[in-house]
């Protein structure tokens, strides 16, 4: 391998690839008998107050992910001013996920911690290691359950969201006995479900928490009649397993707004496929390639339709895309390959980073009504700036100088004014609690 700081080559790369996309031959043993015991009940949510300890405004307050020195920070959305700052686990997923109602947040660690905070009285809830290598959590939409999706080992965790009890754990393999990883966890709220996107299985799994939920059946069935069905259930709710089969692992993908279709990159073929989770069959192919960021892409109204938009971690290029054609409508040129892009609706603006390569310390600004940049900001040269993240009137943009020495720069998101820097230790996402918790606002799923 190159020494630090030498490019690799296009060989090596592929090698890692291949690595990363390769099961690990053997699975510890990992199981509730070593998650009961992690648990700790540091806050029960019975003794906590009833009204807030400061004077922020509840719903639009950010959380900072610092991943330089493992802190989190909580910030002000209105004065941009830091009102709590804790250390967190090692090595945190940026993606922080919060209560309906916004009280409380959630965090997944690599290493499979899931942790709970209470931002009324900044104070931590619960913490429990549901996994050995984690990939994401997420919280129902009825703020009952957390669903944590493991790498290691190949397994979907059940909690209880008051106190992250244990409550079921879900061994991830296909019907033959093959296990997988699991790529990803996301709550459809409209659906009243999970979905779990899969890294070594071509399924999409979605898995109820819906009360009134039948149990998943699945072979041959010819009576149907209350109290006389024949066939084979696999499951009983709550998450029952619903198995979509997919063409090709789908390891990433994209939800439509009403959470009927995902719309995923296919790793082989390398192109955009879309699946209708009811129907549970492929709809359509999609022009695209480049390895799309998919997970990252947004939303928004183009002309009388609904488009979405999506970075390409491979290619200089965002893809816009017709949401009822699935035809590309349009592709902009970038400086470079980008990971985020994020908009609000109260904006006629979409922020999309150059996250690799040359050009990583330029965001660009992008009109949703013509489809054109018609601002590029430079920022520190040679430093990463990263995930753009709005108020939640959508008035300022917040964008991260992703470095050791870091900082979040506050923008007016009308003159692209600088307003404001706060200064943060590698600050790698950071999530307003309004935006979050109503994503009709612009942000990506």
């Amino acid at each position: 391998m190159p020494a630090h700081g030498d490019k690799l080559s296009e060989a090596e790369i592929n090698a890692l690839v291949e690595l990363i996309y390769t099961p690990l031959p053997s699975i510890p043993k990992w199981g509730m008998d070593e998650i009961i015991p992690s648990q700790t009940i540091h806050n029960a949510v019975s003794t906590l107050p009833d009204k807030p300890v400061h004077q922020s405004d509840l719903l639009n307050l950010f959380t900072v992910v610092e991943t330089g020195d493992h802190h989190v920070t909580i910030l002000d959305g209105d004065t941009f001013d830091p009102i709590w700052r804790f250390k967190s686990h090692f090595a945190l997923h940026g993606g922080a996920k919060y209560s309906p109602d916004g009280r409380y947040v959630y965090f997944g660690s690599r290493d499979g911690w899931v942790s709970k905070y209470d931002l009324w009285s900044l104070k931590q809830v619960a913490e429990i290691r549901a996994g050995i290598n984690t990939r994401n959590i997420a919280v129902s939409s009825d703020g009952k359950w957390v669903m944590v999706g493991n790498y290691l080992p190949h397994s979907i965790v059940v909690l209880n969201a008051e106190d992250l009890t244990p409550f079921r754990y879900i061994p991830v393999a296909d019907g033959e006995g093959v296990t997988s990883r699991v790529s990803a966890v996301y709550d459809a709220r409209p659906r009243i479900s999970f979905i779990a996107a899969l890294k070594d299985i071509k399924e999409i799994w979605e898995l109820s928490y819906d009360p009134e939920a039948e149990p998943i059946r699945e072979g041959f069935q010819h009576n149907f009649r209350k109290g006389e069905e024949e066939g084979f259930i696999v499951s009983e709710q709550p998450f029952g397993i619903r198995r979509i089969a997919v063409d090709d692992y789908m390891d990433d993908f994209f939800f439509d707004p009403y959470y009927a279709e995902v719309i995923g990159a296919s790793r082989t073929d390398k192109k955009g496929v879309v699946y209708n989770l009811d129907v549970r069959k492929k709809v359509s192919d999609l022009d695209l390639s480049g390895m799309p960021h998919l997970g990252s892409g947004i939303v928004f109204d183009y002309q009388d339709r609904m488009v979405m938009a999506t970075p390409h971690i491979k290619d200089a290029t965002i893809s816009v895309i017709d949401m009822e054609t699935w035809e590309t409508i349009k592709r902009i040129e970038t400086l470079g390959p980008g990971f985020f892009a994020r908009s609000h609706e109260n904006t006629p603006y979409f922020w999309v980073d150059v996250f690799f390569g040359e050009h990583k310390d330029a965001i660009h600004i992008i009109d949703k009504r013509t489809l054109e940049i018609v601002k590029t900001l430079r920022h520190e040269p040679n430093q990463t700036v990263a995930h753009v993240e709005f108020t939640r009137d959508g008035r300022y943009a917040l964008v991260s100088i992703w470095e050791e020495d870091g900082a979040i720069i506050v923008y007016d998101a009308e003159t692209f004014a600088e307003i404001k820097r706060i200064p943060m230790s590698r600050p790698s996402g950071k999530y307003n609690v309004f935006n979050k918790i109503n994503l009709s606002s612009g942000t990506s799923h």
